[in-house]
């Protein structure tokens, strides 16, 4: 088939690559956002996917807008028999999705209907799920609600960010979206509707939504930290400014601290929750690079029954 590839950000680029690989399809161009400002200069960059692209020497398309007409005619000029999709990051207008004969096939990075929405992988391990996985399915105008094609599952493992997951669910997902094309052009695959039940919803985390209440149990603490690294990562507030917070992980034999009481000694700091208390293994004070608690501890000079947290 003759295909466009709609994505953006890092995690899309081993789909893409895959479908270059495969030798089966031709990936006629790419549909990515336009360029951002980055970096101490906000000089624009061009998205991970845009690099990819034009290494590849394929055509790159970047509308501000996908209802942009310029962008749909010369989308309807490509003709694709198909255009399948990753964390691309704009709605797509139904001007743009009856374009493709075979329509838009989006890699969706949850077992769907589970985590429909911007942010899957991180609700998932702040939900604390043991199983997650990838879908593709049959973009339609609602949201992640198309059938599906195909699915895979994936280990959430105890220590998993929602980096290291999503990581591991964009190589394996890959490897589902091709052979989801192949399955399209063989009429051997089916898009099956979705289930009435089990609908979640996944919005973007905002900044808010990482912060860290320090009355609830470590292991929901834990779970934040982890679902927000790497981004828009966990914070608190110590001593009125924000300190990120990396790594942390629950202390089941120490609970004998306060909601957000500090306690730190040579090599450890510890946090009281609801529960019991979490270890501080890396924090980023505001404005300063990641470091070991241990090392940030020893620059601020914890005072005894010190709280972090409003």
């Amino acid at each position: 088939m003759k295909l466009v590839f709609a994505g953006t950000p890092e995690v899309a680029v081993p789909a893409l690559d895959a479908l270059i690989a495969s030798g089966r399809h031709e990936v006629a161009a790419v549909v990515t956002r336009p360029d951002a400002p980055a970096g101490r200069g906000r000089r624009l960059v061009a998205s991970p996917v845009a690099e990819r692209a034009e290494e590849a020497g394929i055509e790159v398309l970047k509308p501000v807008r996908p209802r942009d007409e310029d962008f749909l005619a010369r989308l309807r000029e490509i003709a694709p028999d198909c255009c399948p999709v990753v964390a691309y990051g704009a709605l797509l207008p139904k001007s743009a999705l009856v374009v493709p004969a075979r329509g838009w096939v989006n890699l969706h990075f949850s077992l769907l209907p589970a985590w429909r929405g911007a942010a899957p992988v991180q609700h998932a391990v702040m939900a604390g799920d043991e199983v997650t996985g990838a879908s593709t399915f049959l973009v339609e105008e609602g949201l992640d609600s198309g059938p599906v094609y195909g699915v895979l599952t994936e280990e959430v493992r105890p220590t998993d960010t929602s980096g290291d997951l999503l990581t591991r669910l964009a190589f394996a997902g890959a490897g589902l979206l091709a052979a989801t094309m192949d399955g399209i052009e063989d009429g051997t695959l089916h898009a099956v509707p979705q289930p009435a039940e089990g609908i979640t919803l996944a919005p973007k985390i905002t900044v808010e939504d990482a912060q860290v209440q320090w009355s609830a149990p470590a292991l929901r603490v834990d779970r934040i930290v982890r679902g927000c690294t790497p981004a828009p990562g966990a914070w608190t507030l110590f001593r009125g400014e924000r300190l990120k917070l990396i790594q942390a992980v629950p202390v089941v034999d120490r609970a004998d601290l306060a909601p957000g009481e500090l306690s730190a000694a040579k090599n450890n700091v510890y946090v009281g929750t609801g529960s019991h208390a979490v270890e501080l293994l890396w924090v980023q004070p505001q404005g300063k690079k990641p470091m070991r608690a241990a090392d940030w501890a020893r620059g601020v000079r914890i005072v005894p029954g010190e709280l972090v947290g409003s």
